[in-house]
Order: C-alpha cells, then sequence, then structure tokens
C-alpha cells in the first residue's frame, strides 16, 4: 500500500490514461513525476489547472535511453507504466515501435531491479488476444491463449513475457491490466476513441456518426488510472495480468444514452463490429484488487460531456476538436 513520502512515476504520462492518472495522484496529494517525450500539456490542461500542475515534476525523457530511465528510476517508490507507440505507428515502423515497446519496457523492468524497486504496474492490451472466431462463445477468460494479429500486440505479449522472467529470475513483482475500450476526457486518438468524439460532439451540439457497432466493454478513463494507481501500490507475489472485464454494451446503446442526456444532438452508429471478442472475463481481478468500482455507463458518459462543456465554454476546447 501507499506509505508516507511515496513518489509516484508515470510514464506516457501525457497521454489519456496517463493524465488521468497524474490528476489522481495531485488530487489525492501525491507525489507525481511525469516521464514522456512529448512536452505536449493539452490533456492534462483539461484536467488541471496550470497552479495544480506545479505539483508535478516533469521530466522529457526517452523510454530507449537507458540513463535516463535509470535517473529518472532512482527518484520514485512506485511506478506505473503506460508509455507506448500505438497499433498505427508499430505498423509503419515496425523497428521503432519494437525499441519503444519491447526495449523500453525492458529498460524499465531492469532500471526497476537495479535501484531496488520491488513492485510495479504497466499496460497491457485486448491486442495480446486474437479476434472472435479463435475462442468459444462469450467473455474471453484471463487465461486464453495469446494470438495477437498486430506487431502492437506482440509486443505487448512480449512484455508479458518479460515481467515473468523478472519475477522468476529476480523476484520483481508485477501488474499488467488489460483494458478495452476506454472513454473519457482526453481520449482522442485511436479507432475506439470514436465513442468518446461523440460525447464531444454532444457537448457542441454537433451530430455525429461512430464508423462501427457491435458489442464491447467500456472503461471510463477515470476509472482505469485509479486502477493503475491501485495496482501499483498492491504488490501481488507474481507477475500478473488482468482484464478489466465489465458488461459488454452495445456501441448502439451508447450512441441512445448520449441522445438522451442531449437530445438535441444526433449521434449514430454503423452496424459492423470490430475484429476484436466482444468482451474479457475479469479472472481473478475483483478479489486481488477491489478497491475501485467503476463508475456506471451512463454516469461517466454524463461527467464526460460535462467537462466537455465546461472545456468548451472557457476555450480549452475548441469545436474542431470533433473528430
Amino acid at each position: 500500500m501507499a506509505t508516507s513520502g511515496a513518489s509516484y512515476l508515470v510514464t506516457g504520462s501525457m497521454g489519456c490514461i496517463g493524465a488521468w492518472t497524474l490528476y489522481h495522484l495531485v488530487k489525492a496529494g501525491k507525489q507525481a513525476v511525469s516521464f514522456d517525450l512529448s512536452d505536449n500539456r493539452s490533456r492534462l490542461n483539461l484536467l488541471l489547472s496550470p497552479e495544480e500542475q506545479k505539483a508535478i515534476t516533469f521530466v522529457k525523457g526517452d523510454l530507449t535511453d537507458v540513463s535516463q530511465v535509470l535517473e529518472v528510476m532512482g527518484r520514485v517508490t512506485h511506478l506505473i507504466h503506460l508509455a507506448a507507440l500505438q497499433i498505427p505507428f508499430c505498423k509503419a515502423d515496425p523497428a521503432l515501435g519494437a525499441t519503444v515497446n519491447v526495449v523500453g519496457t525492458v529498460n524499465i523492468f531492469e532500471a526497476a531491479r537495479q535501484v531496488g524497486l520491488h513492485h510495479l504496474a504497466y499496460a497491457s492490451s485486448l491486442a495480446v488476444y486474437g479476434p472472435p472466431e479463435d475462442y468459444p462463445p462469450g467473455l474471453v477468460t484471463a487465461d486464453a491463449p495469446f494470438d495477437p494479429r498486430t506487431l502492437y500486440g506482440v509486443y505487448k505479449q512480449a512484455n508479458e513475457g518479460t515481467a515473468r522472467i523478472y519475477w522468476q529470475d529476480h523476484q520483481l513483482s508485477s501488474t499488467a491490466l488489460r483494458p478495452y475500450t476506454v472513454y473519457g476526457v482526453g481520449r482522442d486518438q485511436g479507432l475506439t476513441s470514436e465513442p468518446t468524439n461523440a460525447m464531444l460532439a454532444a457537448a457542441a451540439g454537433e451530430p455525429f456518426h461512430i464508423s462501427f457497432g457491435g458489442r464491447m466493454q467500456f472503461h471510463f478513463a477515470s476509472d482505469v488510472a485509479r486502477q493503475f494507481i491501485e495496482a501499483a501500490e498492491t504488490p501481488l507475489a507474481g507477475a500478473f495480468g488482468f482484464n478489466l472485464g465489465s458488461e459488454p454494451v452495445g456501441v448502439a446503446e451508447v450512441a441512445t444514452l448520449i441522445n438522451a442526456l442531449r437530445p438535441a444532438t444526433e449521434i449514430t452508429c454503423a452496424d459492423s463490429s470490430l475484429p476484436f471478442p466482444e468482451g474479457l472475463a475479469s479472472g481473478a481481478y475483483e478479489e486481488l484488487l477491489p478497491g475501485v468500482k467503476p463508475t456506471p455507463l451512463v454516469e461517466g458518459i454524463r461527467q464526460t460531456i460535462e467537462h466537455f462543456e465546461a472545456c468548451l465554454a472557457d476555450g480549452r476546447l475548441t469545436a474542431d476538436a470533433i473528430g
């Protein structure tokens, strides 16, 4: 558990989940160190004021630079590793994707070992699994065989293997979390960002068409950040990987909820499904990490739309941000 004097390193902190993680650390009065190659605070600015951001130590750093990783790791007691290049970037430049996602993660584990950290939390992905036809009907279990169909998924699978070996050889424990569709303020990149873009459109009073349908699991970005913090604060004896779980929901239902909350807008979606299983079973996750109760979907959507409306009203966002 977190102790007095605890400090938290968040890699990939300028991303959506990273920004929300910094938000919750600051709001809880915890010391946060941001580590990211980017110094673009646009997502963080939607969550924290410039005055609040003064509580964060910002380090512009590169995961592939071992000396930088070692130096910043020596300052902290807890580690939340979120940095990665996403699917399109890995496909466009496989070598760079492997360097950042695989070698960068090895650097994180090795630096943690060298400075004497005994536990870390990191982001894996549903991309480690294969398409729906690879599995029996229903939710894919946490111990189902990995069968990634993208380089990004292959790299994430490699990271989970790295975690297993660092536990085997050095007793460095780790917890990987595999979210499905993350939504909320700051989720502005990636194919499954479209439901969030629909919420932004509703806040701006504009129509929006989500280019896919089907059923999937939705995770509120604020909740996911809190889940990573809990995972970092709760050492488990081993290298664990957890699906976040939740009840699958139709994308059409999400559109209906947005329309009900803002009836003046028109949010629609396509019928076709994405090539992913409709849901991942959480396994022992709720038993071992029970501290974060997920926000009900309708409440998360309401909070997101209202937050977007506030950002549009005060100029932190403009209508041209709608994807």
